[in-house]
């Protein structure tokens, strides 16, 4: 008897295996598996192709400069000297600036609409803040030239100057337009991604977990605190990283406002200067073929490895805390 069963286990493991077997390779299977695989190629192969196009491009200035391409500080194309310090010192500057004030800002208002706000509040305040993600950056850009660049000038920066002199980032002659102006309009561009990407993964928090917390009598911030903020972390980094990299890529807004004017590295905030982004803006539509071109090419290189150091970087975070996060919870997923 224990034989026939032991064979009857054995059919059964040998047919459920052919199952599987047939089920892999069902038309309809093989049909969206193949064509998942080629969208990942296709993907893989438009990054390929655009770091081959900007490395074959750059060769010229690669050669010609070398290292100091990223140290030197005229971008002249009379004389033939290029270099992209102050726009890449523009780059960083301008993107930390926003970060600084664009995170907690948006995790504040995330977790009001999420905890505080009234119900009949929450659908419209969500529907402006997506809205504002929507509006084009040369929008932006005019807002801040037009608006935002007066205002820093006569009354802005003066007083900063007045009551915050003695600080290196508010030292200086008030311009209107610079890394205080460009940081502002690059806050508020960020700020609305990081406000809809952090809400929608607080929403997403198991009730149970409130629910647990409350009945232990905590307070409504202690349930934000203990159960909704580290529950969401990784969602919550994962929006500011797509935020950074809006923030270092973007051109018009921060053209329109920067200044333009390749300056000593300064940490003052009044201070016109360059970036990345706006250099290429500026300068490729005058580029002639050879060192100058190469230069501008050059520069978006630099752009694009900044951004894919980011995104690694970016990457290796979430997957330490996911790492953290599952060792919290013993183990389970």
């Amino acid at each position: 008897m224990s034989q026939e069963r032991v064979s009857l286990s054995k059919a059964r493991q040998q047919w459920l295996g052919w199952q599987r077997i047939l089920r892999i390779q069902r038309p309809g299977d093989l049909f969206f598996r193949g064509i998942t695989l080629l969208f990942v190629l296709i993907v893989l192969g438009l990054v390929a192709g655009t770091a081959w196009i900007l490395i074959s491009n750059s060769l010229p200035t690669i050669r010609r400069f070398g290292f100091s391409f990223l140290t030197n500080k005229a971008f002249d194309p009379v004389h033939d000297v290029y270099g992209v310090l102050p726009a890449i010192f523009g780059t960083l500057m301008t993107s930390a600036f926003a970060l600084i004030f664009a995170v907690p800002l948006g995790l504040g208002a995330a977790i009001f609409l999420v905890d505080f706000c009234p119900r009949p509040l929450r659908f419209v305040l969500a529907f402006l803040i997506d809205l504002l993600a929507a509006i084009p950056s040369v929008i932006y850009g005019l807002w801040g030239f037009l608006v935002l660049a007066p205002w820093l000038h006569n009354a802005g920066e003066p007083w900063l100057q007045q009551h915050l002199g003695f600080l290196p980032l508010f030292a200086g002659q008030p311009e209107g337009v610079g890394y205080l102006g460009a940081g502002i309009v690059l806050t508020m561009m960020i700020l609305p991604l990081i406000i809809s990407v952090s809400r929608e993964v607080m929403l997403v928090t198991p009730i149970a977990q409130r629910e647990a917390l409350l009945a232990l009598g905590a307070t409504r911030w202690e349930v934000i605190r203990h159960a909704v903020l580290p529950f969401a972390r990784v969602g919550i980094l994962g929006g500011v990283i797509l935020a950074l990299g809006r923030a270092l890529g973007e051109t018009m807004a921060v053209t329109m406002i920067i200044g333009n004017q390749a300056n000593e590295p300064s940490l003052s905030l009044f201070t016109p200067g360059y970036t990345l982004a706006s250099v290429i803006a500026n300068q490729f539509g005058e580029a002639t073929p050879g060192l100058f071109l190469s230069a501008i090419i050059e520069a978006g290189l630099i752009l694009f490895i900044i951004t894919l150091i980011t995104n690694i970087l970016a990457r290796w975070l979430i997957a330490s805390l996911q790492r953290q996060a599952q060792g919290s919870r013993g183990g389970r997923p």
